[in-house]
């Protein structure tokens, strides 16, 4: 939306509150493409209708060059003039079109037709069910696993009750902070190894159609400041979000979660407050849509020297005495983190949806890398993505790469366990790499 127009609704924002009725817009909104279903079902549950008015209008603010023009629209269309005239007159350039019915293309209703699934995208060919005429065949027809099986690879994958909708060009944003080389005074050792898995995950979501910008060496207020900018991105013409936080890690109190990584300053930012910065509220372009999170630091202190098992159930792999870990001690609180710095995250908020958070190690144990080949985990993400992202969703190559982990050892001993914490509503296929 046009700065002009973001000032309009600003300075009419209590009019907005006090006299919108949201309700008689949502049709028409969702109808020219101002909102996703997603983005009017969490403006519904915000609560009473001055809530729901204030959150449609600060939701209304990310959405494109249009969406002001058809908000004035919707409300003419909906007898709410006083309101649209108070925002035209702030805004005298914008011209509304007659109030027109809307064209909107409505399939016949027609029976459902007897025949096999097919693919959304090749039913989608036609406007109304159409019965094909069939040349005499004593072959019978295939069945649903047949039908399945046959699906071409690498289709279009569209947003479904499945399945989250990951076709845009580019899928969307990823951030890397790759955090190496830290100040003296705080006591914590230089990564190395850490700018090898930089490089491998830069390079693989590219191949995977992300915008991938990546920082390093970051202190926590620049730690922060990085991730308000990205929520202030405008997410619309993207399908998801990515955060890789690559640094030294430690355990903290949470109630959401667990974990902290630290800026190169010695000051840590807890997992659940790097969410806070994508999640509904804050980054209302973002709403419905994955947004990701990578760990790859210390979960805290504890190593693991695992349990035995027999010698056919996990085949070990002993690595290289170059492993060093990313642990730092426990905290015993998060107030290095003042609420009053940044005003974009703050720990009250409902429980969020449409976010992964996968961790290197388990919570409270120590996350190993090599120093010449990088960490256990992301070298494994990535060779997973590799080979598996054109024909696998996400959950199920992160429990691959949980297995193929959990079968290292550090120094012949320690042991390490990555895991996540899903609040995915759907299935989630990244782009087919070509």
């Amino acid at each position: 939306m046009e700065e002009r127009h973001k000032r309009v609704l600003q300075s009419n924002r209590s009019n907005l509150v006090r006299d919108l009725d949201p309700a008689k817009l949502y049709d028409g909104l969702l109808e020219k493409g101002v909102f996703t279903q997603d983005m009017i079902d969490e403006i519904q549950s915000s609560g009473t209708r001055r809530d729901q008015a204030r959150q449609l209008v600060r939701d209304l603010e990310t959405r494109g060059s249009r969406a002001f023009p058809l908000f004035l629209q919707c409300l003419t269309e909906t007898g709410q003039h006083s309101l649209a005239e108070i925002l035209l007159s702030g805004a005298p350039s914008v011209h509304l079109q007659p109030v027109a019915p809307t064209q909107v293309v409505r399939p016949a209703v027609q029976p459902l037709p007897l025949s096999p699934p097919m693919d959304v995208d090749k039913q989608s060919k036609y406007t109304v069910p159409v019965y094909p005429v069939q040349k005499p065949s004593t072959t019978p027809s295939p069945s649903p696993e047949d039908s399945m099986r046959s699906r071409p690879q690498g289709r279009v994958r569209r947003d479904s009750i499945q399945s989250y909708k990951m076709d845009a060009s580019p899928c969307g944003h990823c951030l890397i902070i790759n955090n190496v080389e830290f100040e003296p005074e705080c006591e914590l050792n230089n990564r190395s190894g850490s700018n090898i898995d930089c490089d491998k995950l830069e390079r693989r979501f590219k191949a995977l159609n992300f915008t991938v910008e990546v920082k390093t060496n970051l202190k926590q207020r620049q730690i922060k400041h990085a991730l308000s900018a990205l929520s202030k991105k405008d997410h619309s013409q993207c399908d998801c979000c990515v955060v890789i936080m690559l640094s030294h890690g430690t355990e903290v109190s949470h109630n959401r979660f667990p974990g902290a990584v630290y800026g190169v300053d010695g000051q840590h930012v807890p997992v659940q407050h790097i969410t806070n910065y994508l999640n509904g509220q804050h980054c209302p372009s973002l709403q419905g849509k994955p947004k990701l999170f990578f760990i790859q630091a210390c979960g805290g202190g504890e190593r693991d020297t695992g349990f035995e098992v027999s010698p056919d159930e996990a085949p070990p792999s002993i690595r290289g005495e170059d492993d060093q870990t990313d642990a730092i001690p426990m905290s015993s609180s998060s107030d290095s983190l003042s609420m009053s710095d940044e005003p974009d995250a703050r720990a009250t908020l409902p429980t969020p949806s449409d976010i992964l958070v996968s961790y290197s190690t388990f919570p409270g144990y120590v996350s190993w890398r090599d120093t010449q080949s990088g960490s256990w985990y992301v070298e494994t993400l990535d060779r997973i993505l590799e080979e598996n992202a054109p024909t696998d969703d996400l959950v199920t190559m992160l429990m691959m790469v949980n297995n193929e982990v959990s079968q290292n050892s550090a120094k012949g001993l320690y042991k390490q366990m990555p895991g996540s914490f899903n609040f995915l509503r759907k299935l989630l296929y990244f782009q087919s790499q070509t």
